[in-house]
């Protein structure tokens, strides 16, 4: 028997566009807090990244 057999199984993500109406309610409203924290943790990033652009811009306009 691998190790992997006995491993649980993760609970695979949801994809975007994948047909919602096989959710239930509490699903559903699961879905929309994880996408809520990770569109933040997009924009955070975001943020940075535009952060080191004008850092380094500023640097090489000189």
């Amino acid at each position: 028997m691998d190790l992997e057999e006995l491993e649980p199984k993760k609970k695979k993500g949801h994809e975007i566009g994948a047909d919602l109406g096989k959710l239930s309610v509490d699903d559903l409203k699961e879905l929309v807090e994880t996408l809520k924290a990770e569109i933040a943790r997009i924009e955070q990033m975001l943020a940075a990244k535009q952060s080191s652009k004008s850092a380094a811009e500023q640097v090489f306009k000189r």
